[in-house]
């Protein structure tokens, strides 16, 4: 792949019961490996994090947050109150 960046907020599906497990471990997989060729892989939510976790790949990733709402509302632009209490610091 040519991805340079990745950001995987949320599993597929019900990953905490083996027999629903296999999609949400192949993306986690999927993305270790993304990680290895350099890509930047960035999980967010703590469903997602217990995913990877579960799944064994969470220290191939790039970079792990439970903020999965609080990342997304960043990369849209949105100040999060937390950072703008430092920033005035």
């Amino acid at each position: 792949a040519d991805c340079k960046t990745v950001i995987w907020n949320g599993p597929m599906g019900v990953f905490e019961f083996d027999k629903f497990a296999k999609g949400t471990f192949a993306i986690a997989e999927t993305l270790a490996d993304l990680t290895s060729k350099g890509c930047i892989t960035i999980i967010g939510g703590g469903d997602s994090v217990a995913a990877v976790e579960k799944a064994g790949l969470a220290e191939k990733m790039s970079h792990i947050s439970t903020g999965g709402g609080a990342s997304l509302e960043l990369l849209e632009g949105k100040v999060l109150p937390g950072v703008a209490a430092l920033n005035d610091a």
